[in-house]
């Protein structure tokens, strides 16, 4: 199995489902290892968001990449990325020239005919799957995920709604591109009358009506015949093939979900990334999805400008491109224990943040070559939660996840853990600058 481009361009054109403008999109072959990526060719410099973790902006009842605010984003995206990872295509550029795909008829039936009638065609370099060696379960609100190791993409899926047209409805669906063409791509999406108001005073559904969408009055479709009793259930399955190609791979594995929504997906494929492993589809090779080494304290010092008493981090236990676990260990030697609660030592809340900020510096120098000539400075804390103290004697892990990338600004989320209990969590920038 290689890796998979179109072979020539394919366009689609009409309104965005949301915000309602109208857009043309054009799937154009790209070259082997560039993965998949929408260009926004409207804007200057025609900026390219990449299909990965790091771009997700926003989940509310779409999958939004780029910049929350501001225009340098695409909405709605999972239509059209369902077809890309149904037809295996690893390396894609979508030109767009507004800011959410078209949305047609409400299904990816469309965009799956369009990118078969561009042609696929091998990209020479292996292709590679994301595959699982133990089971991994999130709970999202409402929704339960499981996924398990398998030999093949599979989904089951489960929905809920308090309507008499669809109450409880489940499908397990073996996904290649045949089962795709045949039992999901034209699953329109769909919604509900008592939501229409609500929703367009977020600034939602401009562009729906019930050409692109099954929308449901009290007691079933308006203007509209369903294309299987239980289309519902089977477009929430095609909703969670789309956002699986934000692993930035093929996916591998069986995924069971309870009442999905976007935003758990991709929380599960968040956690997925986290823990499985990228492996060669040929199974020549293996290639962990994460660079497993450490920093000693002594390397630490080395890249971080921080001493005695400030220095907070004993050790890096674990660092990849996007993210890093760091410890620090907690004595009762500490200079702070002497004025911060004597009689019932607690470690300040401030000085627990600024270890989690020491670990998100380590990761952001890890790259600079000379680091004795540059430093890092944090310009922002925001959605600061403490959940419990830290208390002499306790070991604080700290995990930092880059979030988003845009120009010399860095966004990272930390959560800090004792005993596997978060005790903290924040969202940081940062830059690097020189000294």
């Amino acid at each position: 199995m290689t890796r998979r481009t179109t072979e020539r361009v394919a366009t689609v054109s009409g309104v965005g489902l949301h915000l309602g403008e109208q857009c043309t999109l054009t799937f154009v072959p790209a070259e082997s290892g560039s993965g998949i990526s929408f260009r926004r060719v409207d804007l200057p410099g025609k900026p390219s968001i990449r299909v990965e973790l790091s771009e997700v902006a926003s989940t509310e009842r779409r999958t939004h990449l780029g910049d929350f605010v501001g225009d340098r984003a695409v909405h709605t995206v999972e239509h059209v990325l369902a077809a890309v990872v149904a037809l295996g295509i690893d390396d894609l550029t979508i030109d767009i020239d507004g800011p959410e795909p078209p949305i047609l008829d409400g299904s990816a039936e469309p965009f799956f005919r369009a990118l078969k009638t561009a042609g696929v065609k091998s990209n020479g370099a292996d292709a590679y799957v994301l595959t699982l060696a133990e089971p991994v379960r999130i709970i999202d609100g409402d929704s339960v995920y499981e996924a398990y190791p398998a030999d093949k993409l599979k989904l089951d899926v489960t929905i809920e709604f308090d309507h008499p047209l669809i109450g409880r409805q489940s499908g397990v669906y073996d996904v290649d591109a045949a089962v795709f063409e045949r039992e999901l791509a034209p699953a329109r999406t769909f919604g509900f009358v008592h939501e229409v108001d609500s929703l367009r005073a977020k600034g939602l559904i401009k562009g729906a009506s019930t050409a692109n969408a099954v929308v449901l009055d009290e007691t079933g479709p308006v203007d509209a015949t369903l294309r299987w009793n239980d289309e519902f259930v089977r477009h929430k399955a095609l909703d969670i093939l789309g956002d699986l190609a934000l692993a930035g791979t093929r996916v591998q594995a069986r995924i069971v979900a309870l009442r999905p929504s976007h935003r758990g997906t991709v929380t599960l494929v968040r956690e997925m990334v986290k823990v499985g492993t990228k492996t060669a589809a040929k199974g020549a090779s293996k290639v962990a999805t994460k660079e497993k080494r450490g920093y000693s304290i002594e390397e630490i010092m080395k890249v971080l400008p921080h001493r005695y008493p400030f220095l907070l981090v004993d050790r890096i236990i674990e660092i990849e491109e996007r993210r890093i676990v760091g410890v620090k260990n907690v004595t009762i030697n500490e200079p702070f224990f002497q004025g911060h609660f004597p009689g019932h030592p607690i470690m300040p809340g401030v000085l627990i943040v600024e270890a989690m900020a020491q670990v998100g510096g380590m990761l952001l120098m890890g790259p600079v070559e000379v680091p004795e000539s540059k430093v890092v400075y944090f310009m922002s804390l925001d959605n600061v939660k403490f959940r419990k103290p830290v208390h002499p004697g306790d070991q604080v892990v700290f995990e930092v996840e880059v979030t988003q990338i845009r120009g010399p600004v860095c966004k990272m989320h930390g959560v800090g853990r004792v005993d596997g209990e978060v005790v903290v969590e924040a969202d940081m920038a940062a830059m690097v600058r020189d000294r």
